[in-house]
Parts: structure tokens; sequence; C-alpha cells
């Protein structure tokens, strides 16, 4: 099989509910094991802490999210290795809109 491209309209994308309360997801698509999505918070949401089963990239578009301690703003960029715990991952009093990518196979949860 020959490699593809694959495009996506995030615009036309509808977000989807996560499991997670105050968290809305777009999936941008899947390819060689790492997925790319769009996250919406809500203001002051907090994400379960996990453990990275691979490198995770997070940018930040619109809002402000802290990550392992550091205030993320639009225009700043986030990176994770393999192994590291996310712990305390939450939105700032405005929410956020921030772009990840990451290892399909997602993460194992921390207390796991």
């Amino acid at each position: 099989m020959d490699p593809k491209f694959l495009f996506t309209d995030a615009e036309s994308t509808p977000w989807q509910k996560s499991n997670v309360t105050g968290v809305e997801v777009k999936n941008l698509g899947t390819a060689n094991g790492h997925t790319m999505e769009l996250y919406r918070f809500a203001p002051n949401t907090l994400y379960p802490d996990h453990v990275h089963e691979g490198p995770e990239f997070v940018y930040m578009l619109d809002g402000e999210a802290v990550q392992n301690g550091q205030r993320l703003r639009a225009g700043w960029a986030g990176i994770a290795e393999t192994g590291t715990v996310e712990a305390n991952f939450h939105s700032g009093d405005t929410g956020c809109v921030f772009l990840a990518v990451y290892s399909a196979s997602r993460y194992i949860d921390a207390q796991s």
C-alpha cells in the first residue's frame, strides 16, 4: 500500500464531548500511530492525571492552561516525553483551545 495524505477541515468538524466534563475534542486524524486533535476546555477544567505512553505535543491556540506548573498562553508549546506524568493539567479562568499530537495508544492511567 502506498503512503497517503489525509486532510481534515477543522472548521466543519463538529466538537465532540469527551469523557471529561468540560472538555470537547475534534479528531483531525491518525497516521503512523499518532493522532492529531483539537481540544477545547471550559474555564477552570482539570484533566485527569495520566502517564504518557509516547511523546505528546501541545500548541496553545487560545486562552491559557497550566501544564506541569508552566502557564501556557496562546503561542506557547508544551512537549512531554514518553513516561512523563501529566498531573494537575488545567485550563485558566477563560478556558482554552489547543492542538495536541500524541501516540494513538494515548496514555495509561497514572493510578495503574
